[in-house]
């Protein structure tokens, strides 16, 4: 079993210029990448030039289906292969936006939303599903596979801890309580040969295709690190695809515009790893260039700047053509919630029937009853950061409510959030002391544009803040 390595090659390295004399041309972009790129399907020397001189900058966001509120300026630019993605005509000040910490919505590059092109092509209206996101750090796609698999579970894993913690909050502002987070290395999946339907593996890369969002990225390009990272993605998919099953769903993806991490890991895949290929149907006018793997003519799409309203991407769809057949796997014995304990959180938080309660340390989860035995398979072979939502912890007959509960879907059944204006949303996420005679006393959910915020507590002569503090907006 490998031990734990750095999953993102951009940032792995040290940031060097590369001590050839050529190394650089306009803007910086390497000039031995633009001379790699010069017989690549749809490369435009010219054209990619000016649009990274041009210093503009394409924003987007992905809307969470069921945190709706009303943004009608922010829905008048849609993104063709996303139902729920915009462009923005400028970038707002995010950080002070309340919906935004509330989960409304996600700020994700517009060309990285094609994944739910893809899947939708694939698999249509087939969501009960089990997935995994084996790179998912900060969670914009592992939030789009909560989004799309509905009635699935989806399990975002992320190897690097600093990044699996950006993740489990990502994840846990949008509210799903479908989504287990985990935080393994891609050879732990081993353990569970044919257990997922479908597998996302947005894979390290050298970042090219970031060059106009991050300029670090330019610094840490090399062709060293190209040749670094085909290596790397080799070694993780060859870890990680014994856990997809036969006839399972493969998308690979990259931000890079090298062949040696795009097309040629696509002929290694069909060569290697007993994969197919799956064409995609793509309207001529949305600007993608499909492109023909040399050796085993798989198909990808590239995603250039200046064909496309977004940054520089590559996918590829393959269908596992053998794989280990369904199995009784080991499982964990979970501690479900004590009878007593249970009525008494479950009249606080009148939670549907096909939620259970289990306990994990102090704190009781809730989880559908049809994800229970995945979850104990999973925490047999994982190691695992998050699983449905935590309701609370319970202590004789008090209740102190969890802070992922109030920004779940689950408050809804017992709660009437309390709605404030902008000022006072943004004193509470600053974890300030707010006033609030209307609060009344005990647990209330505060709400910004209907959507809840988090807790406070009523007491006589003051509101307590339960706003969690390692999230609190910094910025004035």
């Amino acid at each position: 079993m490998h031990s734990p390595s750095p999953i993102c090659c951009t940032g792995s390295l040290p940031r060097r210029r590369n001590s050839s004399s050529a190394y650089l041309c306009s803007m910086d972009l390497p000039l031995a990448l633009l001379q790699s790129l010069e017989t690549v399907p749809g490369f435009d020397r010219a054209a990619f030039e000016a649009v990274h001189n041009a210093g503009k900058q394409v924003v987007s966001v992905r809307f969470n289906p069921r945190k709706t509120i009303e943004r009608d300026a922010w829905k008048k630019d849609p993104i063709p292969w996303c139902c729920d993605g915009y462009y923005l005509a400028e970038r707002p000040f995010f950080t002070f936006d309340p919906v935004f910490h509330a989960g409304a919505y996600y700020v994700q590059e517009a060309s990285s939303m094609f994944l739910y092109e893809a899947l939708k092509q694939v698999l249509g209206e087939d969501t009960e599903k089990k997935v995994l996101d084996l790179c998912a750090a900060p969670g914009g796609k592992s939030s789009l596979l909560a989004a799309y698999f509905h009635n699935g579970l989806v399990v975002a894993n992320e190897v690097i801890k600093t990044r699996a913690a950006i993740l489990m909050e990502n994840i846990t502002k949008w509210g799903d309580d479908h989504v287990i987070v985990t935080n393994n290395d891609p050879a732990h999946f081993q353990s569970l040969p044919g257990f997922f339907d479908v597998m996302v593996v947005d894979a390290p890369c050298s970042g090219s295709g970031l060059f106009r969002k991050d300029a670090d990225a330019i610094l840490e390009w090399s062709e060293d690190n190209v040749q670094l990272c085909s290596q790397r993605q080799q070694r993780i998919l060859s870890d990680a695809l014994p856990a997809l099953r036969e006839e399972g769903i493969l998308l690979y993806s990259t931000c890079s515009y090298s062949k040696e991490e795009d097309e040629e890991i696509a002929d290694w895949l069909l060569e290697e790893m007993e994969m197919e290929s799956i064409p995609l149907s793509i309207p001529a006018d949305w600007g993608l260039v499909k492109t023909i793997s040399a050796k085993q003519k798989a198909t990808g799409y590239r995603f250039y700047p200046d064909r496309i309203r977004g940054e520089g991407f590559f996918i590829s769809v393959f269908r596992k053509k053998t794989g280990a057949t369904a199995q009784r796997l080991k499982e964990q014995n979970l501690q479900k919630l004590p009878a007593k304990d249970e009525k008494e959180l479950r009249a606080f938080a009148q939670l549907p029937k096909q939620y259970l309660l289990f306990q994990q340390q102090e704190t009781a989860r809730a989880l559908q009853e049809l994800h229970w035995q995945s979850l104990q398979v999973l925490s047999a072979n994982l190691y695992i950061k998050k699983a449905g939502a935590a309701v609370g912890t319970l202590k004789g007959r008090d209740i102190s409510p969890a802070h992922e509960f109030a920004i779940s879907h689950l408050w809804k059944y017992a709660f009437e959030p309390l709605p404030v204006n902008h000022e006072t949303a943004l004193a509470y996420l600053r974890r300030q002391e707010i006033t609030l005679p209307e609060a009344g006393r005990g647990w209330r959910l505060l709400a910004a544009e209907g959507l809840p915020l988090g807790w406070i507590k009523g007491l006589p002569n003051r509101v307590n803040n339960y706003y969690p503090p390692e999230w609190r907006i910094l910025k004035e």
